[in-house]
């Protein structure tokens, strides 16, 4: 701290009720300072993101996505803007600009060139056209700003939190889209023309892990004798650079394995170590499972596995990612019966299988309606006269007792007046007045029992006449 003297100042326009207005602005000025929630500080936002990145403990992946938020779009728009000026308004607006134009165009017009240096211009020189931000990131800039304010509250550069008081886009829902099982035989027919491709594809297709956690898989990781798979590490790339870390929920699984996903490990060992010897190298048993070096010492790169997955199904005619093997492998299980929980586990999901439930809520409903007809399937045959003409169970009506509602006892009554002939076809309903009187109860009840006779067809109600017997 400075100890230097912080004033807080408002300007308030001129106008025949300036006085009154500049009165009210000092008396929500002075109650801030009574209550603490006044700014410390004459801090930019640029000041306080700069000091936020100082003290941020993330994995460097996460890092290099904040900051590449900071710089495109939190310090262009609010940068020079004081911490304590930030409130719910500025924050809505900021959120409105960045919906409307990931570029912050403001609706002007210009070229958006390929390159920022000299350059004879081409198609690919393009007048600018608008594209929003997507709300994924939206939320995610929220989340940046909510932990800097959070920490400037600490550091008391301000009194309160204004994200407190801006509401941030709500959370997509999770759309997933696994190839089909048609397009899944397709792929993997596609990825083994190479064999340590296929092997690749045909993991992640039977275990569901993520990119970075199969170029990490090592071969010790791998229990052949109980078929189990270890994971424990996964590749994070930023840039050319590449690193081993910790799973993304920072905790290991372990993953059965089919019989045939286990024989063909096998046959893909004895490759592997057959091609090192060939070359004079022995394999050791932390190898890599998938790496371009003989002994396997290296890792592939999840970008690289990215692309090559893309341009093969770019050749087979589809726009496809990686990730949606992942998908393929949570609906499938989903489908044949496996339990949520279980799913999750083999996912890596956190939260006890709440995210599985939330990204794949589509498949486990179809799997519980199918789950329906098995039970129904299971169940003894229905009593005699019980199905209707249509085939279909029709309900057995419930026996009225002295205990049912009045207008139940009522339709019962006048139902069986009818079967028996007392009430003829044509001829008119007790008056309502009556019925109630007789029954002890309001006439809307009254009137209730004569519509469900009416709803049945049992009787014809005209406005202003007396309800009528029915033709049979």
């Amino acid at each position: 701290m400075s100890k230097k003297r912080h004033y807080l100042v408002e300007t308030v326009p001129s106008g025949p009720n300036a006085a009154r207005e500049a009165e009210k602005v000092r008396t929500r000025l002075l109650n801030q300072v009574d209550e603490k929630r006044n700014p410390r500080t004459k801090a930019t936002m640029n000041q306080l993101m700069g000091r936020y990145l100082e003290v941020l403990d993330v994995e460097p992946t996460t890092r290099g996505t904040y900051e590449g938020y900071i710089r495109n779009h939190i310090r262009p728009l609010l940068g020079d803007l004081a911490v304590g000026r930030l409130d719910g308004e500025v924050l809505d607006s900021f959120y409105a600009v960045l919906r409307a134009c990931r570029a912050h165009c403001g609706g002007r017009k210009y070229v958006e060139h390929r390159s920022a240096s000299e350059h004879e211009c081409d198609g690919r020189c393009r007048p600018h056209k608008c594209r929003p931000l997507a709300d994924s990131s939206i939320r995610q800039i929220h989340g940046i700003l909510s932990g800097a304010c959070k920490r400037a509250v600490r550091w008391r550069w301000i009194g309160a939190n204004p994200i407190e008081q801006a509401e941030p886009p709500s959370p997509a829902r999770p759309d997933p889209h696994p190839p089909t099982p048609e397009q899944a035989a397709r792929i993997a027919a596609a990825a083994w023309q190479d064999l340590d491709w296929g092997m690749l594809v045909w993991l992640a297709l039977m275990t569901g892990a993520r990119r970075g956690e199969l170029c990490a898989l090592r071969w010790d990781r791998i229990d052949f004798a109980t078929g189990v798979l270890t994971i424990r590490s996964s590749i994070a790339q930023s840039g050319a650079k590449t690193w081993e870390k910790d799973t993304k929920t920072h905790q290991q699984r372990r993953i059965t394995l089919d019989d045939q996903t286990m024989a063909l490990l096998r046959a893909y060992l004895r490759r592997c170590t057959e091609r090192a010897a060939a070359l004079g190298f022995t394999l050791p048993t932390d190898a890599r499972v998938f790496s371009l070096s003989p002994d396997g010492r290296t890792w592939l790169k999840p970008d690289t596995v990215t692309q090559r997955y893309a341009r093969m199904c770019a050749r087979l005619g589809w726009d496809m990612n990686i990730h949606q093997l992942r998908h393929y492998s949570a609906t499938e299980l989903i489908a044949a019966g496996v339990d949520v929980r279980t799913v999750a586990g083999r996912l890596g999901h956190g939260g006890g299988g709440s995210t599985t439930l939330r990204v794949y809520s589509a498949w486990v409903s179809e799997a519980d309606q199918r789950a329906a007809g098995t039970l129904a399937g299971r169940m003894p045959a229905l009593p005699a006269g019980l199905e209707s003409d249509g085939g279909l169970p029709a309900p057995l009506p419930a026996p009225i007792t002295d205990d049912s509602a009045p207008y139940l006892r009522m339709v019962a009554d006048l139902r069986a007046a009818i079967k028996c002939g007392a009430l003829r076809q044509g001829d008119p309903l007790p008056p309502m007045v009556d019925l109630a009187a007789r029954y002890e109860v309001a006439p809307s009840t009254a009137h209730r029992a004569v519509a469900v006779l009416a709803a049945d067809g049992e009787v014809v109600v005209s406005r202003g006449k007396r309800a009528i017997v029915a033709g049979l």
